[in-house]
């Protein structure tokens, strides 16, 4: 038996299973299936924390990050009524810092 496994390790003919490919077929459906489950796991983990989040903003008054985002976004885009100024990251690249050239 033990030259049958040295034939093996030089390179010889190995024996071939017949049952192999089905077996190969088997595993990959269950990795598959952990990985789907793995999946799902984070998924619902990911939903709880979510709605914990929630409840501590809904608490405390606090809004999401893009929320907050959106409302900065949406207050620089709005035009200054009444001033002759307005925010320094309101101003588009390349308005009035350039030198004129003649």
């Amino acid at each position: 038996g033990a030259t049958k496994d040295m034939g093996k390790m030089l390179g010889g003919e190995e024996e071939k299973d017949p049952d192999a490919q089905k077996k190969e077929e088997e595993r990959q459906e269950a990795l598959r299936q952990q990985e789907e489950e793995r999946k799902a796991k984070h998924a619902r983990m990911e939903a709880e924390r979510e709605k914990v989040r929630q409840q501590i903003r809904d608490k405390y008054g606090l809004k999401k990050k893009e929320e907050k985002e959106a409302e900065e976004k949406a207050a620089l885009e709005q035009p200054c009524e009444g001033s002759l100024t307005r925010p320094k990251k309101a101003i588009p690249a390349g308005c009035g810092d350039e030198e004129e050239e003649e």
